[in-house]
């Protein structure tokens, strides 16, 4: 049986989740792979010696600073980040190029940006003819060198025309550029539900009568949206928290005209999103993706604390017309008052957006290995460094 490694970290929930939704359609589909998920971070940092040092993993301080909204800066982070990685580099490609020679897979998938490189060139030096693919978790490259690496032969997938675009202008050869319908999504926003949304919407204790919008800030929420509440507090608000407790208790003690329901962590995000009619949230790919499949316009911001790697999503959103751009919390209302005053004629562009990238890539990585089919199984039985 051959392996494949799907490689991806945790700054931020959409790694993590589009390696999992590819994992779960192809066990689904009982295709004959072997599917290990390899948590970058764990290979580069055994012994956890960054957390040990600073108590905390080097994903937590993304992670901590997004959930109290404190994203100015964070485009200077990232290009000091990348310098690191470019002198550590040989470092990285021996760390990489030892465990790829121990686990012996034979494909990798790369879900993650700044690393694929090292990834890529490691795996050629341990493992000569093992195809390597780069899967775009977000809409667009920040060029130079955040997902795309101009000069190497691995695969890039991608999920909208102008990632095309930017793969090959870099110079990636046509036939190693793959466009798909979109992000990765969850093996759950695919599957049928149940047409539920006023018993949805009771239980949580708001008015089925109401336009109802959806919060949502990441798997670990934003002070944001607390914000957001109180600019709409005569809206009926829907306020997915993720593992924030503190921003889910601050909600549940606001005091506002219209209902608001807040939920901590929960696998049901598909079900309050088809509840809803509109979307409220940060311009994260993942999420705005979840919600277009959803059915829900979107209302997102763009200003000078948007992550680089988000910057494009709010122009595609506007490219597309399925929603609303702003820049604080303080133009939120007239732009909610436009977009219900054409609700209907936006939920109609938002239906012609079919994402079944998920498949896609699942179909792309079999037709990969099809040529080596037979010919080549992993050795070894030593497991991947897994989460």
């Amino acid at each position: 049986m051959q392996t494949i490694d799907l490689v991806y970290f945790d700054a931020g929930s959409g790694h993590r989740a589009a390696a999992q939704a590819l994992r779960g359609v192809i066990a689904a589909q009982r295709r004959p792979f072997r599917v290990r998920l390899v948590q970058l971070m764990h290979v580069l940092d055994p012994t956890d010696a960054f957390r040990r040092v600073s108590g905390m993993a080097p994903e937590d301080v993304y992670n901590r600073r997004l959930a109290r909204g404190w994203t100015f800066g964070l485009g200077s982070e990232l290009r000091v980040l990348q310098a690191m990685i470019r002198i550590g580099h040989p470092a990285l490609v021996r760390t990489l190029r030892a465990h790829w020679a121990r686990t012996a897979p034979d494909l990798v998938v790369s879900l993650v940006p700044n690393f694929n490189r090292a990834l890529h060139e490691s795996l050629h030096e341990a493992l000569p003819g093992v195809p390597f693919v780069t899967v775009m978790t977000d809409l667009a490259d920040v060029p130079p060198r955040f997902w795309i690496e101009p000069g190497t032969r691995g695969h890039v997938v991608c999920g909208t025309r102008r990632a095309v675009e930017q793969a090959l202008e870099a110079g990636v050869g046509a036939d190693r550029v793959h466009a798909v319908s979109g992000m990765i999504l969850r093996r759950e926003f695919h599957q049928p539900a149940p047409a539920d949304r006023e018993t949805t919407l009771r239980t949580l204790g708001l008015d089925p009568a109401r336009p109802t919008g959806l919060v949502m800030f990441g798997g670990h929420g934003s002070a944001q949206m607390t914000r957001v509440a109180e600019a709409l507090d005569d809206i009926q608000l829907l306020c997915l928290c993720g593992h924030n407790d503190a921003l889910l208790d601050a909600l549940r003690g606001l005091r506002r005209t219209a209902p608001l329901a807040a939920v901590g962590f929960t696998g049901e995000v598909p079900r309050h999103m088809r509840a809803a009619d509109f979307f409220i949230g940060k311009p994260g790919p993942g999420s705005l993706s979840e919600a277009l499949h959803c059915g829900l316009p979107v209302v997102t911001f763009r200003n000078a604390s948007t992550m680089p790697q988000e910057r494009y999503n709010t122009r595609w959103v506007q490219e597309q017309d399925v929603g609303r751009v702003v820049a604080s919390t303080r133009a939120l209302r007239p732009a909610i008052a436009s977009l219900l005053g054409e609700l209907d004629a936006v939920r109609s562009r938002v239906a012609r957006i079919e994402n079944r990238a998920v498949f896609e890539v699942a179909d792309l990585l079999a037709e990969l290995l099809r040529p080596v089919h037979g010919t080549r199984t992993s050795e070894r039985s030593e497991p991947a460094v897994v989460a």
